[in-house]
C-alpha cells in the first residue's frame, strides 16, 4: 500500500458514475472502507455520458445507501488523478467483476500511474453472487419493468422507474 498522507491518514478514492449505485458497488465500498482510514466515493459529473439520474440524484442515492459507513460522497469532474491529488489520496479503488473489466482497468491503472505515480490502484472483486450486476443491466431491467430489488438497495430500487435518460 502507498504511504499515508502528510496527515498520517490513508485516503482512497472509489470513482464512477454510479448510475445507479448497485449492491456490487456497495460491497466494494464496505471492503475498501476497512482497508483505508478514509474512503471517498467520487461520483463523476460525466458530461460525456447520458445518465438516467442527475448528479444530485446519484449522490443522494449513494449517500442514502452508504449511510452508516465511513465514506464521504463527493462529485468530481475531469481526471481522477487530479481529484486524488486534491483530496490527498494514496490509492484508487476499482471494482472488477470479470476479465473484461480487468483488461480495461489494468490499462487505466497503468495510465494513472504515469499521471500520478504516488497513487496506487487497488482492485477488489465483489462477492461472487454480485459479480453479474452492472449499472447498465440494472437500468435496462428496470426500464423494462423487471425486479431489481436483489441488485440495488431499497432506496435505489424505489427510484428506478421508467424515465428518460438525462441529456
Amino acid at each position: 500500500m502507498s504511504a499515508p498522507t502528510p496527515s498520517g491518514r490513508r485516503i482512497a478514492v472509489y470513482s464512477g458514475t454510479f448510475d445507479p449505485l448497485t449492491l456490487g458497488h456497495e460491497d466494494v465500498v464496505r471492503r475498501a472502507a476497512g482497508l483505508f482510514d478514509e474512503l471517498i466515493l467520487a461520483v463523476a459529473i460525466a458530461h460525456h455520458k447520458k445518465t438516467r439520474f442527475s448528479l444530485q440524484e446519484r449522490m443522494a442515492m449513494a449517500a442514502e445507501a452508504l449511510a452508516g459507513l465511513p465514506v464521504r460522497v463527493l462529485p468530481f469532474d475531469g481526471l481522477i488523478m487530479d481529484f486524488c491529488r486534491q483530496q490527498g489520496a494514496c490509492a484508487v479503488v476499482r471494482g472488477i467483476r470479470n476479465l473484461t473489466d480487468f483488461d480495461y482497468e489494468a490499462q487505466m491503472a497503468a495510465m494513472n500511474r504515469k499521471l500520478l505515480p504516488s497513487v496506487e490502484t487497488v482492485f477488489l472483486l465483489p462477492q461472487a453472487e454480485l459479480q453479474c450486476i452492472s449499472s447498465t443491466l440494472v437500468r435496462e431491467i428496470a426500464t423494462l419493468g423487471g425486479d431489481v430489488s436483489q441488485m440495488v438497495s431499497p432506496g435505489v430500487a424505489n427510484r428506478l422507474k421508467p424515465r428518460p435518460l438525462q441529456a
